[in-house]
């Protein structure tokens, strides 16, 4: 499909597909961590995984969506936490093309740089505008928020490192190296 025309329809079935998955991971198998409302989450293993293949807009989305959801249904939407998610998201989509997973060509080297910029933009994310959008806009108390933050950042990293990239390279397995395939005479 051409990128003037849209996003295209298994884009658009990955985003519904991914939200229902994200959702069902963030809110059913969360870890407690002991700290008050933050949570070792699965779904940033995954969300790793659906930026990579179907891009920011998509990863945005699954994780926003996927958030608000979760968040609906504990009570009350934390919409610092729910918008710094969209951000977590777009950022994997991010590494789309640098990834390029389609290819089925996925280098150490690839893995590596992927674990350096999935662990500076979680320090961002959840280190940084989380928790300082808490202090603006709800006045939480920034001792509290920032606790929750680091706690998150070593959370999120460990998991997008860990299954991230075992989900990474298990489906980049999946597809067929360029040039891999010969013709039978």
């Amino acid at each position: 499909m051409n990128q003037k025309q849209g996003i295209s329809v298994r884009t658009v079935v990955a985003i519904g597909i991914g939200t229902a998955i994200f959702f069902v991971l963030m809110r059913y198998i969360p870890i407690p961590t002991g700290v008050p409302n933050t949570n070792i989450n699965l779904a940033y293993g995954f969300l790793a995984l659906m930026g990579a293949i179907f891009g920011p807009i998509a990863g945005g989305l699954i994780a926003f969506l996927g958030h608000m959801f979760t968040d609906l249904t504990w009570g009350e939407p934390w919409w610092t936490w729910i918008i710094a998610d969209g951000i977590y998201g777009v950022l994997f989509g991010l590494t789309k093309k640098s990834l390029n997973i389609e290819s089925g060509a996925l280098s150490k080297r690839k893995l590596i740089l992927f674990n350096v910029y999935q662990i500076i933009i979680t320090i961002l994310v959840w280190g940084v505008i989380a928790p300082t959008g808490d202090v603006l806009i709800y006045s939480e108390p920034a001792s509290k928020v920032y606790l929750q933050g680091i706690t998150s950042v070593i959370c999120n990293a460990l998991s997008v490192g860990i299954l991230g990239t075992i989900l990474l390279v298990a489906y980049a397995n999946t597809r067929s190296k360029k040039g891999s395939l010969k013709e039978e005479s």
